[in-house]
């Protein structure tokens, strides 16, 4: 109950209204999920590695390099 009022003063409601937005969870039907559809990812066939002058550790020479510049 000490958890529940500290909960309640957190969430700037009272203990009441927490219990019973608690209890309207505890008791709704359950929501129907809707399946996901499975995807398949690409797979890639590249060979060689990184372009030559690519530095993973510098980020922005990085976005130069994908955006065509340099």
């Amino acid at each position: 109950m000490d958890q529940a009022r500290r909960e309640a003063e957190r969430r700037g409601t009272t203990l009441t209204a927490l219990i019973e937005q608690g209890l309207r969870l505890a008791i709704r039907p359950p929501q129907l999920v809707e399946r996901s559809t499975r995807i398949s990812l690409p797979v890639s066939r590249a060979r060689s590695g990184l372009m030559a002058g690519v530095d993973l550790d510098d980020s922005a020479a990085l976005f130069d390099q994908m955006d065509g510049v340099g």
